[in-house]
């Protein structure tokens, strides 16, 4: 697509579109990596994952699609060096009982897809685990190894290279995402290592749930830095395990402001160098029905007791909570190591209001320095019942060089440069 038909942006500041791509007539996006000049994406609603070569980012190029087994989510993904790790889960939004979107952010999710509960055998009808790829060519993933788990899947990884690679997982017995290590010492051979849940998740080991049975008290994700797996546990808010261990991850501590605060923790970015941890609250209801969402600052130099010094300003520069679908945070880029890393300044993505770029080098006083707001999606690649024809800028990676890479649940992939 050349600059003269590139969309047309609802508003920028600070931001250039150089090059966007419909992924091959899938232009809905969820997890987003850049591996040796290719953008990989996983599908919300298209199943399966895209490969597009993007050597050239003025005009980037759909090269591949590996289709996902039936009924199967593949929308999370982790690239570093050669290896792809892909999650395999229910298709939770293909299924009856979450066409109510609200279904899925409310409750044990494990009551809802009947894991939390004894197994009844033959009643699954997807695939559950973790697909490894080699990606030497990443135009060409080759299948290397799976790992099955028994339960609902895997939600989302975190993968840097090395050993370790960590995962939230629905697991058989359980009420919802809980934190898992794995060993991939051997890439063609990945094993569960150890787990860690919070007190009341595990049914089948005789645990009851204190908490509130509408909310959504389950791993998202964690990111691992050093021994430390910083862990955004939605409804419950921060988990901060010790995995120095990795067979046995332990506790560090456990904090939560939800309520009075809306839940969804979504992200949790440590600055290590700067003793800071970046927390972000996903909004997950039309129209700010769940509150206005935050992105969080958090001092950590006593781990045992982080606290919250700033939120990152609200986009205010439309009316976003009437606009339609969600707005508020998404997802923060989580400083990959082949991509840009930095303590000073955060990219995210807020749904209806597009792409933001925040400067925190005073972490008192987080101040936003770019947008960039895509236009009206060509086509609804939702397939939910009653879904609005809004952007809803999911993912953000940011190369070494500063070029930002945003996808969308239903309008492709945008390449950006910061012009500030």
């Amino acid at each position: 697509m050349t600059s003269q038909n590139l969309p047309t942006p609802d508003y920028a500041r600070n931001m250039k579109l150089i090059g966007h791509s419909d992924q091959g007539g899938r232009a809905d996006g969820v997890q987003l990596m850049v591996n040796k000049g290719y953008a990989i994406t996983g599908h919300m609603f298209s199943d399966g994952f895209s490969v597009i070569d993007v050597r050239d980012p003025r005009n980037p190029k759909p090269v591949k699609y590996i289709p996902a087994p039936a009924n199967t989510w593949n929308i999370h993904l982790q690239s570093h060096e050669d290896l792809l790790l892909v999650i395999n889960a229910k298709n939770m939004f293909a299924s009856e009982e979450f066409q109510d979107e609200e279904q899925y952010y409310k409750g044990a999710i494990g009551k809802k897809v009947g894991t939390a509960d004894t197994r009844q055998p033959g009643t699954r009808n997807w695939t559950a685990g973790m697909t490894v790829y080699d990606i030497k060519n990443p135009a060409e993933p080759r299948q290397i190894a799976f790992m099955p788990v028994e339960g609902g899947g895997i939600h989302r990884l975190w993968y840097t290279g090395g050993r370790w690679a960590y995962a939230s997982v629905l697991l058989d017995g359980y009420t919802d995402y809980i934190f898992m290590t794995i060993d991939m010492a051997d890439p063609t051979t990945p094993r569960e290592a150890g787990r860690y849940w919070l007190p009341g998740m595990h049914t089948a080991g005789g645990e009851t749930p204190d908490w509130d049975a509408s909310r959504r008290n389950g791993l998202h994700h964690a990111i691992v830095h050093g021994d430390t797996a910083y862990g955004a546990w939605r409804d419950a808010g921060l988990v901060m395990m010790d995995v120095s261990d990795r067979s046995k991850p332990t506790l560090i501590t456990h904090k939560n402001w939800s309520p009075p605060y809306g839940g969804g923790t979504h992200n949790c970015l440590p600055l290590p160098d700067r003793d800071l941890l970046i927390v972000a609250d996903e909004a997950v209801l039309d129209n700010c029905q769940d509150g206005t969402k935050y992105i969080w600052v958090f001092d950590i130099r006593t781990p045992e007791n982080p606290v919250s010094i700033s939120t990152f300003p609200t986009p205010d520069e439309a009316d976003y909570v009437n606009k339609g679908a969600h707005f508020g945070p998404h997802n923060i880029y989580e400083n990959r190591p082949d991509g840009m890393v930095s303590s000073d300044t955060i990219f995210a993505t807020y749904q209806n209001a597009g792409i933001r770029i925040f400067d925190i080098s005073n972490a008192y006083r987080p101040d936003e320095i770019a947008a960039f707001v895509p236009p009206t999606p060509k086509q609804l690649m939702d397939k939910r019942p009653n879904r609005q024809n809004v952007i809803q800028s999911c993912d953000v990676w940011v190369s070494k060089e500063g070029l930002v890479y945003s996808n969308d649940f239903n309008s492709g992939l945008f390449i950006l440069e910061y012009e500030g």
